[in-house]
Parts: structure tokens; sequence; C-alpha cells
């Protein structure tokens, strides 16, 4: 589902990973239309962060 929202609507990405400074950011390079492909690749990375560092501190706390 977050995959989805990085692709049309990168801004919001970073709200729902708690990011909100970077979704303002984002938001802004995602108004013009040149603009959008860069915010949505930018969010589509950042979701892969987030979803290593998840997997990272379950791991720790599963120890």
């Amino acid at each position: 589902m977050r995959l989805i929202i990085a692709i049309f609507l990168p801004f919001l990405l970073f709200f729902t990973i708690g990011r909100p400074i970077a979704g303002i950011v984002c938001l802004i390079l995602q108004i013009t239309l040149i603009g959008w492909i860069p915010a949505a690749l930018w969010a589509i990375y950042a979701l892969s962060q987030y979803n290593t560092d998840e997997k990272i501190r379950a791991a720790k706390l599963g120890d």
C-alpha cells in the first residue's frame, strides 16, 4: 500500500513514515510536473530505508 502512495502521492508517504519535514520538501518538489519523478524516486528510496530500519528494529527486539 505504501508503495502505491510513494508513486502517486510521494509527499504523503513521508508523513506516514514519520518524516514530516521531508514530506514538505517533497511536496515543494512535487508541485512541478518535472519534479514528480524525482519526488517519487526519493519516496520509494525512503520507503525501502524505512522497511530496512523496521526489520533491524524487529531483529533487535527478538534477541
